[in-house]
């Protein structure tokens, strides 16, 4: 924050600053807004890829390999 020296200043840098914030926030509405937008555009060609190509939902994960036991050696 600005230091102020001058009070007459004090109104017109809160106002200005006010603003700002205004501002900051349209713009984040404003992109939140086309993001969210993309989102449920891709979303929708995805689903109308799969139903075109048959295929539903993501393919069946691998069962990963499990480790060797651990060879115990008594000395």
């Amino acid at each position: 924050m600005a230091n102020v020296t001058n009070p007459q200043k004090a109104p017109t840098l809160k106002k200005s600053l006010r603003v700002e914030r205004a501002q900051d926030s349209a713009k984040t509405a404003r992109l939140r807004a086309l993001r969210l937008a993309k989102e449920q555009a891709d979303k929708e060609a995805a689903e109308k890829l799969a139903a075109e190509s048959g295929t539903v939902g993501k393919p069946p994960r691998r069962k990963r390999a499990k480790p060797p036991k651990m060879l115990r050696l008594i000395y």
